[in-house]
């Protein structure tokens, strides 16, 4: 028994567009009607390709927060920036045997570098301390006390969002003037206005004349600094710190905590940080009792690690998706033994074999599609879940949907081929013959 040849006006007919159109939409419907009546059977395959895809955007959403918030601290530092800090020593010995050979960072080395470093636009200087005291009473942690100098705010590119920042002036003048930090300001003041009010750092009050916008928070001040809340800072002008406060712990510490400056457009922050360097390695007599950081190669590099990050990430997701695919694999050559005998019928009244592959290539098709559909959902409930649960900021991009779903079709497509010609290369009389 051998298949009907088809007329050569049959053929002419099949050759037409409109028909080829058709003919595919009625390939379609039979997928579909075919997978329909195992519903149960291919939700559970689709179920591989659904947390496949729900993976992948979730891995990327995670990757493209953690990447933003990070490059966003960094320029926040300011990729013009060169920061200079000082390490504190850990113990009495070890100070000791520091001041042997070097001071520490002082005000000399700010005047130096000020006259050796070309392209320098501003700088500031900064001391810290951790107050014993402050009032009103905090309802969290006490907050830090900054000396800094008005540049401070261009450097680090604050953002003022009620008063102003303390100017030359009243830093000149050694001014009880005082900017806080977001959470300082809530912990101490609360939720109305601020400026204008007092608060008392020891034995010192300070009027408010501004207040600061959120901070974006790495865990330091700068990328080699100590753990710190940039929001819960009180800043003061750097005269108004070095003539109004005595810091208990300062025997243990440099004159000054760091030393930030800020370079005009164009100029080489990595070359100006080995020049820095160099000066400070002569004046501290080789001690390394400094770090410097340049942010401008800290964004660079954390750009670099963030995108290898994210394909590991992506890679290892993409093994549910390889699952997925086996799983479609082994339900369609399931399929295409319980469909024997309609394969062989089909043969026997004209089908090609390109008519069969295209059956079950479409079925593959559909299966892993409407996995990758839902998977889409799955990935952005996953995604508002990491958000919620682990205060991790997650991004959702069309991109990362578009190629999640995209790899789900070719997954189909893939791993759908081999059952499809196996079903294709059936002989019809065989097939006829099967029960």
């Amino acid at each position: 028994m051998t298949a009907a040849p088809m007329k050569p006006e049959a053929k002419e007919q099949a050759r037409r567009p409109g028909f080829t159109i058709l003919r595919y939409f009625a390939d379609l419907a039979l997928a579909a009607e075919n997978l329909r009546a195992q519903k149960t059977r291919t939700f559970l395959t689709a179920l591989g390709i659904v947390f496949g895809v729900g993976s992948v955007i979730g891995m990327l959403a995670i990757g493209a927060g953690a990447r933003e918030e990070s490059l966003r601290f960094i320029e926040q530092l300011g990729v013009r920036n060169v920061l200079i800090d000082s390490r504190p020593a850990t113990s009495q010995e070890e100070l000791q045997q520091r001041r042997r050979a070097s001071p520490g960072l002082t005000d000399r080395d700010v005047r130096i570098l000020q006259a050796n470093i070309e392209g320098l636009e501003i700088f500031s200087a900064r001391k810290t301390m951790h107050p014993a005291k402050v009032l009103p009473k905090p309802s969290g942690d006490l907050p830090e006390l900054y000396g800094v100098r008005p540049s401070y705010e261009a450097i680090h590119n604050l953002h003022v969002t009620e008063g102003r920042f303390f100017n030359a002036r009243e830093d000149t003048s050694s001014a009880a003037v005082c900017v806080l930090g977001e959470t300082a300001k809530i912990n101490l003041l609360g939720y109305g206005s601020a400026a204008g009010k007092f608060v008392k750092v020891n034995d010192t009050w300070l009027e408010v004349v501004g207040v600061l916008g959120e901070q974006i928070t790495s865990g330091s001040q700068n990328i080699g600094a100590q753990m710190q809340d940039l929001n819960n800072i009180v800043f003061i002008p750097l005269n108004t710190f070095q003539y109004r406060y005595w810091d208990v712990t300062s025997f243990m510490k440099d004159d000054l905590d760091s030393v930030d400056l800020r370079l005009k457009e164009g100029v080489d922050s990595v070359q100006v940080a080995k020049v820095a360097a160099a000066i400070l390695n002569s004046t501290h007599h080789n001690i390394q009792d400094f770090t410097v950081t340049i942010p401008a190669a800290l964004l660079a590099q954390q750009k670099r690690t963030q995108t290898i990050f994210t394909y590991v990430m992506v890679a290892i997701a993409a093994i549910s998706l390889l699952v997925g695919g086996i799983g479609i694999m082994n339900i369609v050559l399931s399929t295409v033994l319980e469909r024997t005998r309609e394969i062989g019928i089909r043969r026997a009244i004209g089908a090609r074999r390109s008519d069969i592959v295209r059956q079950f290539l479409i079925e593959a098709v559909l299966i892993s599609g409407g996995g990758g559909v839902l998977g889409i959902g799955f990935g952005l409930f996953l995604s508002w879940l990491i958000a919620r649960l682990a205060e991790w900021k997650t991004i959702v991009s069309a991109s990362s949907v578009l190629i999640a779903f995209g790899v789900s079709v070719v997954v189909g497509v893939v791993f759908g081929i081999y059952p499809a010609m196996k079903a294709s290369r059936i002989d019809p009389i065989e097939a006829l013959r099967y029960e």
